[in-house]
């Protein structure tokens, strides 16, 4: 019996890379999968990247992407959807019907929490319409497991205030424990804040409100 599957984490997590890890297993067994990740402008291909190097062929998707109706005509074995926090709430229950009414898996790949410690809409929704959670860890710079993230400026200050959605890698996310963002909230300044090469300040995963 297919599901909907929630894979979550923080930032540099490998999210992507466990996505791409997922599509190539089902490639090996000669099975059809299909890839959607986020783009906002509308643009119908994209790619799923990794910090690592992995990457492979997506179609995009938008708020105004109907998956019932993009799936209709197709019949994979395995639909994978990156940067699943940015799906509305409607399109969650169209992924739930694909799962439910075609029987296809749906595995969805995304972020938590945004960098105020508050749910990304298609987060929160498949929080509570998933069939399977499976969280994906990293550590905090103390050892802990991390489990939020915070967007940081010029010398690690941290930002409490902005859009949602900004494009950034290393350099303008750092993830944290629980302990270590309250502190980094109520001071201001993220202990965790390392300055980044410029190769990798924009290598990270996935996106919090960030692209990769």
């Amino acid at each position: 019996m297919a599901k909907l599957y929630f894979y979550y984490s923080t930032m540099n997590a490998g999210k992507s890379t466990s996505l791409l890890q997922a599509a190539y297993n089902y490639a090996e067994r000669g099975m059809t999968r299909i890839l959607f990740t986020y783009l906002p402008d509308g643009s119908v291909a994209g790619e799923v990247g990794s910090r690592i190097g992995l990457r492979a062929p997506a179609l995009g998707f938008s708020n105004t992407t109907d998956f019932i109706q993009v799936l209709s005509p197709l019949n994979p074995h395995c639909v994978l959807v990156d940067e699943a926090q940015f799906l509305t709430g409607a399109q969650v229950r169209q992924l739930a019907w694909v799962v439910d009414e075609r029987n296809i898996p749906v595995m969805c790949y995304g972020l938590r929490t945004d960098f105020r410690g508050e749910l990304f809409s298609g987060s929160a929704a498949l929080l509570a319409w998933a069939d399977a959670l499976v969280e994906q860890k990293t550590i905090c710079h103390c050892g802990r497991k991390a489990t939020m993230v915070v967007r940081v400026g010029q010398e690690g200050r941290v930002e409490r205030d902005g859009d949602q959605v900004e494009i950034g890698g290393n350099d303008r996310y750092v993830a944290l424990c629980r302990k270590h963002f309250s502190r980094a909230q109520a001071s201001g300044v993220c202990d965790g804040w390392r300055p980044q090469p410029a190769e990798l300040s924009t290598s990270a995963d996935s996106s919090n409100g960030a692209v990769r």
